[in-house]
C-alpha cells in the first residue's frame, strides 16, 4: 500500500537556525533562552509563534533556535523575515545585557564548566540524554546548526530524495564549515562541529552509523534497516522509552515520518540569516538536480557506497572547500563527466552558478553571500584569516563581534587575503 504524505517532493520548505546567546561585552555564553522566551510566551514557554517564525529552545540555556512556523512554498524573502526575528530577539536580550552569535561552535567555551540544560518543558529528554551520554560536552553543548526540511509526497519520492540527499551530504562541509576554534586554539579541522558530531554518542554507533545513511529504496527498508536496530540498541539504556523517537536517529539527514520529510543536520550556522539561507539554497538545489536525475539516474546514486561518501566527508570536515572529490562515479553522479579531480569548493561554484532555478530561490538574493564564499573561502577559512596566525583572545573577540554585528544587520563577513 503507497503511503501518502502531506506535501509533494519540493513542494514546500522548512528552515530551522540555530544562535548563541552571549554576554553583550564579553561574548561569553549566557544560559538565558528560556527568559528570552517568557518575554514573548511567559515563562516556561519552549516555543512561541512570533508571526510566521517560530521562537524554540534546544538543549542548552545558551541556544536560541528561529525556524519557520511550517513548511513554507519558498525559500525567497525568508532570510528578511529572520532577520527581523533576529532583531527583536536582540532588542529584548537587551535587559540581560546579551546578543546572538552565530557559527557553528563558541570560539572559548568551556562546556564541562558553563552548560546549563534547559530546565522546564521535555527536560525528560535532556536528561535522559545526558545519562546515557553525558552533554556536557562540545558536541552537545557546543554546537549551532542549520536545519533543512525537504518534503516527500509517497514512497517512491522518499527514495528519490533519500538518494539525493545521501551523494550532497558529504559536499555541505565545502560550503558550511564555520567551526574552526575551540577553546580558544585552531583545531585543525574547518567544521570542528561535525567531528564531534561523528562521536558523540560512539556509545552506541547504531544511532550516527557513519554519518551519511545507508542506501534504501523504500520506506519500509529505512525503517527496518536504520531505525528498529537504533531503537533495540537504546532501549537496554532507555527502560522508559523516552527516546524511542525518529528524532533519536543522528546520521547527517534523518527522515522525519511525523512530518512527512527528511532533516538535514550537516549545516554549521553562518554569520548571519542572509548566509544561512543563500547556503541553504544551493544545498536544495544540488538535491533537486539530483533527485530529477539530472545528469544519472537515482539508482545510480544508490549503488555510491557509504564508504566512499564518508571518506570525502572526512576530508571535507577538516579542508573545507580544498578537500578534492576523485571518485569517478560520484564526479559522474555530480555532472563531471571527464573524472578528473576537481576541489569541492570549485565543484560548488559550477554548480551554484547554474543550479538556483527561480523556482527555488529569487537567484539575487544570495549571489553577494555564494560569490563570497566562492572567492574568499568558507567561513571557517575567514575566520581563521580575520584572527590571524597568533591570535589572542582580544583578537577573537574582535572577530566574533564583528560576527555579531553580520548577525544582527544582515551582513556578509568578510576578511583579508592572506
Amino acid at each position: 500500500m503507497t503511503r501518502r504524505f502531506p506535501l509533494r517532493l519540493f513542494a514546500g520548505y522548512g528552515i530551522e537556525l540555530e544562535y548563541m546567546i552571549v554576554d553583550r561585552h564579553s561574548l561569553s555564553v549566557k544560559p538565558v533562552a528560556d527568559r528570552l522566551l517568557a518575554a514573548v510566551g511567559g515563562v516556561g514557554a519552549s516555543e512561541v509563534s512570533v508571526g510566521a517564525v517560530g521562537w524554540s529552545n534546544e538543549l542548552t540555556l545558551h541556544v536560541f533556535e528561529l525556524k519557520t512556523d511550517g513548511p513554507v512554498q519558498s525559500l525567497s524573502g525568508l532570510a528578511d523575515l529572520f532577520l527581523e526575528n533576529v532583531r527583536r530577539a536582540n532588542q529584548l536580550l537587551e535587559s540581560e545585557d546579551a546578543i546572538l552569535m552565530p557559527t557553528a561552535m563558541h570560539p572559548w567555551m568551556d562546556p564541562l564548566e558553563e552548560t546549563r540544560l534547559w530546565p522546564h518543558e521535555q527536560n525528560d529528554i535532556y536528561r535522559a540524554f545526558d545519562r546515557i551520554f553525558s552533554v556536557s560536552g562540545h558536541g552537545w553543548a557546543n554546537v549551532q546548526s542549520v536545519h533543512i526540511n525537504l518534503p516527500f509526497g509517497n514512497d517512491s519520492e522518499f527514495r528519490r530524495l533519500h538518494a539525493a540527499i545521501r551523494v550532497v551530504l558529504p559536499l555541505i562541509p565545502a560550503l558550511a564549515a564555520a567551526s574552526p576554534i575551540v577553546e580558544g586554539r585552531v583545531t585543525g579541522y574547518l567544521d570542528t562541529r561535525l567531528r564531534y558530531y561523528r562521536v558523540n554518542q560512539r556509545k552506541i554507533p547504531e544511532i550516527t552509523g557513519r554519518v551519511i545513511p545507508e542506501a534504501v529504496h523504500s520506506i519500509d527498508e529505512y525503517q527496518k534497516k536504520i531505525l528498529a536496530p537504533m531503537y533495540r540498541a537504546i532501549a537496554p539504556h532507555d527502560p522508559d522509552g523516552i527516546l524511542q523517537e525518529e528524532w533519536l536517529n543522528s546520521r547527517g539527514a534523518i527522515a522525519r515520518f511525523d512530518r512527512g520529510a527528511i532533516e538535514f543536520r550537516l549545516v554549521d550556522s553562518q554569520e548571519s540569516a542572509q548566509a544561512d539561507l543563500a547556503v541553504s539554497a544551493a544545498i536544495v538545489a544540488l538535491t533537486k538536480a539530483l533527485a530529477e536525475e539530472r545528469w544519472v539516474k537515482v539508482s545510480a546514486l544508490d549503488k555510491i557506497p557509504v564508504e566512499t561518501l564518508e571518506a570525502l566527508l572526512l576530508r571535507t570536515i577538516r579542508d573545507g572547500e580544498e578537500a578534492v572529490v576523485e571518485d569517478e562515479k560520484l564526479l559522474a553522479a555530480l555532472g563531471e563527466r571527464d573524472g578528473k579531480p576537481i576541489r569541492a569548493g570549485k565543484l560548488w561554484e559550477r554548480m551554484t552558478r547554474t543550479l538556483i532555478p527561480r523556482e527555488v530561490a529569487a537567484e539575487e538574493e544570495w549571489d553577494e553571500v555564494l560569490d563570497v564564499i566562492h572567492s574568499e573561502g568558507t567561513l571557517a577559512r575567514r575566520i581563521l584569516r580575520a584572527v590571524g596566525v597568533n591570535h589572542t583572545r582580544a583578537s577573537r573577540t574582535r572577530v566574533y563581534g564583528r560576527l555579531c554585528q553580520c548577525l544582527a544587520e544582515g551582513e556578509v563577513f568578510h576578511a583579508p587575503r592572506s
